[in-house]
């Protein structure tokens, strides 16, 4: 029963939205059909206008230094008091070698902040948008219907439902979320909760000239923060002179991440 009504809420939100119920339906019907035939990303990639912000926010992660403790993580959800099941940090693990010659490398994965992406092309409200000033992948929580698209299109599993769950009655783990600067409770049926959540590269942090949690409490230096489009940012001086290579997570996609990662 709780589950049922968990999947009723984003109707709910729906006729609160400007669009129509049909027009819902027939967004849903032909994106659902190329969700499902494995379509996406590829071909959306082609239609997406070529946006270029004034800054492009963005991170390097040096895989050498990363030690697996996951302050990021923990840093992440003390600062935007996500809920069960909402983390915007994860590290994956790769293990290679066989015994006793192994090997394990950590992978802190945030939200890529593509500039292509699957996420706002698939979403029938035009809630999740690239921020033109900074290249920031946001959802606006006063058009998300809690649809969930964008997570089955997102190739990097980097968004999450808030269905409005706690860990506890306890009133810090029900502080509003900052992850906008506004600051919303969690109340029952009201915002974030019935939206789809993600990482925002802390964007009440960046604004004071601050760098995101996850950046601030890591111990080995692992995580770096800034604009891509300035050649004199410590990100792209890392990129440019560093005498290492690097990578992107399924670069093949076309979707152009905005997270380098420095191999070991």
């Amino acid at each position: 029963m709780e589950e049922k009504n968990q999947l009723e809420e984003p109707a709910t939100a729906l006729e609160k939205k400007s669009l129509s119920r049909k027009d819902f339906l027939k967004f849903t019907l032909a994106t659902g059909a190329a969700l499902v035939a494995g379509e996406l990303p590829k071909p959306v990639m082609a239609k997406q206008k070529d946006t270029k912000p004034k800054k492009r926010y963005g991170m390097v992660i040096d895989l050498k230094k990363c030690i697996g403790c996951r302050s990021c993580a923990v840093a992440c959800k003390a600062e935007n008091h996500t809920p069960p099941g909402v983390s915007y940090m994860v590290v994956m693990e790769e293990e290679t070698g066989e015994y006793p010659n192994v090997k394990r490398t950590f992978i802190p994965r945030p939200c890529m902040h593509c500039e292509h992406t699957s996420c706002t092309l698939v979403c029938p409200t035009k809630a999740t948008y690239i921020r033109p000033e900074d290249g920031i992948v946001v959802v606006d929580y006063d058009k998300c219907i809690g649809c969930r698209y964008c997570i089955a299109a997102c190739p990097y599993g980097a968004r999450a439902f808030d269905y409005g769950h706690n860990y506890s009655d306890s009133p810090y783990t029900q502080q509003p979320s900052p992850e906008y600067a506004e600051y919303r409770s969690r109340k029952k049926n009201k915002s974030p909760i019935g939206n789809v959540r993600k990482c925002t590269f802390c964007i009440h942090r960046v604004k004071k000239g601050l760098k995101p949690a996850c950046v601030e409490s890591c111990v080995g230096k692992t995580l770096h923060f800034g604009d891509f489009n300035d050649p004199n940012s410590e990100v792209s001086k890392m990129l440019s002179q560093h005498n290492r290579s690097y990578m992107r997570l399924k670069d093949e996609l076309g979707n152009e991440p905005s997270v380098y990662y420095l191999n070991i």
